[in-house]
């Protein structure tokens, strides 16, 4: 054969050649489902990000608030305590002279030995203010509202999206055998 010869037909040339083949069509729909799975992630991130999270910040501030709020009138409850604690009744001067007593002579008696007096209890003040703290703590936990507590049904799995993410995998084997089978064939 010469390959210098440029003697060939162009209809036989164009004669030779093997039809178009129409798997182009199968791979587009494929491409196209696969990017409206792609889309509606995009979709559903949007969603979250826009509706859900914004909600669960808003409501996660506002239990540290009320915490907050709690252990300030806890405080503030432990203040007034001491406070009250260490208060004297002592009365105000009066400008008043208190009445001249005059000596009188009056015998001794009798001199008595060692007698037992009954002791008074005093007031402790860091017990009053424990007894008034631990008053206030009780009635800030009639305010929390119950939860169960049991032990949850669902494990870490649940809580990360396992099931959804291994439901993923499987469908993306299917696709990748679906794939190997349509080009194949």
């Amino acid at each position: 054969m010469d390959f210098n010869d440029n003697t060939t037909d162009v209809e036989e040339e164009l004669a030779g050649r093997p039809p178009e083949e129409s798997g182009n069509r199968t791979f587009i729909i494929i491409a196209a489902i696969l990017g409206g799975l792609f889309l509606l992630g995009l979709v559903c991130i949007a969603v979250y990000a826009l509706l859900i999270y914004p909600n669960a910040r808003q409501t996660q501030l506002a239990a540290q608030s009320t915490v907050a709020a709690q252990a300030t009138e806890v405080a503030f409850a432990a203040e007034q305590t001491s406070i009250a604690a260490s208060w004297s009744p002592t009365p105000k001067p009066t400008n008043t002279k208190p009445p001249e007593v005059k000596a009188t002579n009056t015998p001794v008696v009798a001199q008595g030995g060692a007698t037992a007096t009954p002791i008074k209890p005093t007031f402790d003040p860091t017990q009053a203010t424990l007894d008034a703290l631990l008053t206030e703590v009780a009635l800030a936990q009639k305010t929390v509202i119950p939860t169960s507590t049991s032990l949850p049904q669902g494990g870490f799995a649940d809580e990360v999206g396992a099931p959804v993410l291994l439901a993923a995998a499987v469908v993306l084997v299917v696709v990748i055998f679906l794939a190997r089978r349509l080009r194949t064939a």
